[in-house]
């Protein structure tokens, strides 16, 4: 990673039918840590440019779906070359759009080619059938098989949206479909340039890229000429899809918001590198990751030490700008999240919880007024405070002692959510006891956090934490259907006939 620095105004335009296209109106993308200052301009696609990409990937669609996949995956592969060129300024661009460090912005891109190329290594697999046999009283061979299911839209979020899509637009494309990709309308510049990049070397219409303004894109989800939708987002966000796709029962995907518990037992590890793993896992990307933890459970007998730990850490973090260099937390996104964990921080402090906060918030003139937020501690609360209730989507986190085994796994599971979860142990048995009883789609032992996912293993939630999931050859299934295909065995036949 170099020091590039991308010079403001960035802008983009929409990649339709193999074609870019401008727009007359476009979005404003404001930097969230430096108040008034623009990092670009966005293509606002009307109605009629969302209708047209829609077009443009049912166009396609028969020509690609009926490639094998290796055909798909040749051209798949010959897209993705020289990807990481301009990863240095794609990472100054999402620090920028969205908050994050540069760092993180530079992972952000590295994880999308990554997750595109295991999807490659699952070639030999999307076409897999399965033979069942004549039996007695069933005198057919059939063979099952996948199939594609057509055009399907991919929604992604502000938070970690390149890497994001890479955990569903290959598995898609391999599996046969076409695909338009909607990046988010506040961090959209950096999305859209690499997803135009790769689309640019794929046969025209099978990826295609819009951006614009939500109520300008409802035909995204409601079309019947789009299959699916893969949306990525809050739980109320997946509420309104769902409702939206039910008009033409499009079928969807949805990985919704966590509510995270990492649960410490009695004999669990605390050395630097177990405390350095669950730092990041709390605060990467300044707490705003699904799958980031967002409640602690810790023995008691231990907690006094975790606390420390993370104190420690705390201390040491430097609140500034994405692209400063020394800079280890940037702000929250948007002002309405730094409001709303403002509000839960100060709803804590008012019941009377131990709250503790740390760093200091940014001296320099030009960031007075972005969305930094103090990172906070709050150290055994009340279980009904929304700082444990409610996905906190920020740097604070609760910290709560228990006394038993199945005292921290109920209170871990009494949630709406069901992401991830992890069990931080040295025992092994006691990790398989307490990770197979949490009611979440993914557990990590000793280990929590975005940065830690098997990106080959299937992820997706449980519980208002959505559906469906991506990832591995099950993400590749989630774009696919089944069908039967019956031959009458005259054989079998003639044998019942007897």
């Amino acid at each position: 990673m170099t020091d590039t620095v991308t010079s403001a105004p960035v802008t983009t335009g929409l990649y339709i039918g193999g074609e870019a296209r401008q727009t007359a109106a476009t979005l404003e993308v404001v930097d969230p840590g430096k108040p008034g200052v623009i990092v670009g301009h966005a293509a606002a696609a009307s109605p009629a440019d969302v209708d047209d990409a829609i077009a443009a990937a049912k166009a396609a669609y028969p020509a690609w779906s009926a490639l094998s996949a290796q055909e798909r995956a040749a051209h798949m592969q010959r897209a993705i070359e020289g990807i990481a060129d301009l990863r240095d300024e794609d990472a100054a661009i999402l620090s920028q759009e969205n908050g994050k460090i540069r760092m993180e912005g530079w992972i952000d891109a590295l994880v999308f080619e990554i997750r595109w190329n295991l999807a490659l290594m699952l070639a030999d697999e999307v076409e897999a059938t399965k033979v069942l046999e004549p039996a007695p009283g069933t005198p057919v061979t059939t063979t099952v098989a996948h199939q594609s299911i057509g055009p399907v839209t991919i929604i992604v979020p502000f938070n970690w949206p390149i890497a994001i899509l890479g955990a569903s637009l290959p598995h898609a494309l391999i599996a046969g479909n076409t695909v338009i990709v909607k990046p988010p309308p506040t961090t959209p510049l950096a999305t859209t340039r690499v997803v135009q990049r790769v689309a640019e070397k794929l046969p025209p219409g099978v990826l295609n890229v819009v951006t614009g303004k939500d109520a300008d894109m409802s035909a995204l989800i409601t079309s019947p000429d789009v299959a699916k939708v893969c949306f990525t987002g809050s739980v109320n966000g997946g509420k309104r899809i769902m409702e939206m796709a039910s008009k033409s029962l499009t079928r969807v995907t949805l990985e919704l918001g966590g509510n995270d518990a990492a649960v410490f037992l009695e004999d669990a590890i605390l050395d630097d590198t177990h405390l350095d793993r669950l730092y990041a896992a709390i605060f990467d990307t300044t707490g705003q990751i699904c799958m980031n933890a967002k409640r602690v459970y810790v023995h008691r007998s231990r907690m006094d030490e975790l606390v420390a730990g993370l104190e420690a850490r705390l201390e040491k973090a430097v609140l500034g700008h994405g692209l400063d260099e020394g800079t280890t937390m940037g702000p929250l996104h948007q002002p309405a999240q730094k409001a709303f964990v403002e509000d839960i921080i100060q709803e804590a402090k008012d019941a009377g919880a131990d709250v503790r906060e740390y760093g200091e918030l940014p001296s320099d003139p030009a960031l007075q007024g972005g969305n930094f937020l103090r990172p906070a501690l709050v150290i055994d609360p009340d279980p009904q405070l929304r700082v444990v209730t409610q996905e906190q989507f920020g740097p604070v986190i609760p910290i709560l002692p228990f006394d038993t085994e199945e005292e921290a796994v109920a209170a871990a599971n009494d949630t709406w959510s069901g992401l991830c979860g992890s069990v931080w142990t040295a025992d092994v048995d006691a990790a398989n006891r307490v990770g197979s009883q949490l009611v979440c789609g993914y557990v990590w032992v000793n280990d929590h956090g975005a940065t830690r996912l098997d990106l080959r293993a299937p992820f997706g939630g449980m519980k208002q934490s959505g559906f469906g999931r991506e990832q591995g050859i099950e993400g590749v299934r989630a774009f696919q259907d089944t069908r039967s295909i019956a031959h009458l065995d005259a054989a079998a036949l003639a044998a019942m006939a007897h």
